[in-house]
């Protein structure tokens, strides 16, 4: 029986083995991605967005990157070590890294780009590392070659996770990559593509590193071996979804990012693999609360109490996104069943508290885009809510940098909004929170909040740290400085050639480790 079962083992063995075969990675081809708009610039961490932030990341490394499992794992670093009770990080450069130029990274590459960036004053992410709103980085030193020293002020939590932030962008570049004023004139990184032209409105050109050394760690998301199988990776602007959809099928597309969910099937029944997973972007209706009319926090939570969060939800994702009004995505460790408690939908208390705030049909004015068909549709669905609670509500339909502009500056009233992936419920409320005179974009301006905020920062106790952001929900409950719809679920199609492709919570595509079928 036992050898019997042997060979019926091996018989299927080597069945299989043609088409195990025809799958295994093979090097070369191009592989495409669409995204919707063109990028804003290949400037890491300065003039950014969603858009930006993913094709910088093909091109450049920091030391450390997230993982799938929302982790922080080593990327330009091979290792690090924290010592003086988590004041002192010293991190290890992998061996062989090289910039594009064919230079080797030296720990001084990694700590003159850090003085560059930190100097910058169009760095939103300053804040973060200069104690103005968490830790404050003393130091950094370059003790040999391979080395490189972070030294704090105190202990973080999010320090690490900052570093990693991919909104942030702490890479390394080439010194050659800026003149002789400083100034950023081209994409010199070590990442496994390099530059090779950018087309404004139409497309971005990489090709691969043939000697591109990768990190010893298995591949991970932004982690780990980061291994290039296609000699050219194109990223194509096509703005419009029905357009990308048609690309995808023709073959002109390999990779299609962010699928409206009512476009899963139609996909499928073209040969299109689909693959959903959860995601970490949130969308959300943003209200100016130092607005004259919406200062009132009667008048945001009478907001609150017309809007059923999980019918936007499902006329968003076919209830593929659970309603979450919490600023703590359901697969963060963080997450609590206290979350789900909000103003519930309830248009009678809606219109009493409109009366008892004084309401006399003041219009609202919802801004949005149609870039981002989520954005758009959200607010569609919310305005129609509104209105039929006795609110006058208009959509306000604006191009995406203008309406991001606006965001940037607080010029609005309620902007329909959505937040790319945070992996840490800390670094989602530091994009909400924030004293509004010195950050125009802060939403909630609550002094208690946001000396909870620093606190949960900076504590290293993972249960203060949640029970932080369950009282910082509760509060946000009652004060309404923004209305959380849900987490997007991640939803992304590929050609039936490409190989080896996985979404991950971050959304972000990653394009090493596939291949296309010959």
């Amino acid at each position: 029986m036992r050898k019997n079962l042997l060979l019926a083992t091996t018989a299927l063995a080597l069945l299989a083995a043609p088409a195990a075969a025809q799958d295994a990675p093979r090097r070369g081809g191009t592989l495409t991605i669409a995204i919707n708009a063109d990028i804003r610039s290949l400037e890491p961490g300065i003039n950014r967005d969603g858009n930006t932030d993913s094709v910088a990341h093909m091109i450049y490394e920091g030391l450390v990157g997230y993982r799938t499992d929302l982790s922080v794992g080593p990327q330009l670093a091979k290792g690090w070590a924290v010592a003086d009770e988590g004041r002192t990080y010293r991190f290890t450069l992998r061996d062989g890294a090289k910039f594009h130029n064919g230079q080797p990274v030296t720990a001084a590459d990694v700590k003159s780009s850090w003085e560059r960036q930190i100097g910058n004053k169009a760095w939103a992410c300053a804040r973060f590392f200069n104690g103005s709103s968490g830790v404050k980085v003393e130091a950094v030193e370059a003790p040999d070659a391979r080395t490189v020293v972070y030294r704090l002020d105190k202990p973080s939590a999010l320090f690490l996770k900052q570093l990693a932030n991919f909104q942030c962008a702490v890479v390394a570049i080439h010194p050659a990559a800026f003149d002789a004023e400083g100034k950023w004139k081209e994409a010199i990184g070590t990442g496994p593509f390099k530059l090779k032209e950018w087309k404004r409105g139409e497309y971005v050109a990489m090709e691969r590193v043939a000697d591109y050394v990768p990190n010893p760690e298995p591949a991970s998301g932004y982690a780990g071996a980061r291994i290039a199988h296609v000699d050219h990776l194109m990223v194509r602007v096509i703005p419009d979804a029905s357009a990308a959809e048609a690309a995808l099928v023709s073959g002109a597309v390999d990779v299609l990012p962010d699928v409206d969910a009512h476009r899963i099937d139609g996909l499928k029944q073209k040969g299109m693999a689909v693959q959903t997973t959860p995601g970490l972007g949130w969308s959300s209706l943003l209200i100016q609360t130092r607005d004259p009319l919406l200062s009132d926090a009667r008048m945001r939570r009478a907001i609150a109490h017309a809007l059923n969060l999980q019918d936007i939800a499902d006329a968003r994702t076919l209830g593929l996104s659970k309603a979450n009004p919490s600023a703590v995505a359901d697969p963060t460790p963080y997450f609590d069943r206290s979350f789900a408690q909000w103003p519930a939908h309830d248009p009678a208390k809606a219109q009493a508290l409109l009366k008892e705030a004084g309401y006399k049909g003041e219009t609202i004015r919802i801004q949005t885009n149609k870039r981002y068909t989520g954005m758009y549709d959200n607010a569609v669905v919310a305005q129609a809510m509104l209105q039929a609670a006795g609110i006058k509500a208009e959509l306000e339909v604006l191009e995406w940098a203008t309406q991001l502009d606006n965001y940037l500056k607080g010029a609005f009233q309620v902007q329909s909004f959505s937040y790319s992936a945070r992996f840490d419920p800390g670094l989602m409320y530091s994009a909400l929170i924030g004293d509004k005179d010195k950050l125009k974009w802060a939403q909630w301006e609550d002094p208690k909040a946001i000396a909870l905020l620093a606190e949960a920062n900076g504590s290293l106790d993972e249960a203060r740290r949640k029970a932080i952001f369950v009282e910082l929900h509760r509060m946000a409950a009652e004060q309404v400085p923004v209305i959380g719809l849900y987490f997007s679920t991640e939803i992304e199609a590929t050609g039936p050639k490409v190989r080896g492709y996985t979404p991950w919570p971050a959304g972000k595509p990653l394009p090493w480790g596939v291949w296309k079928a010959g």
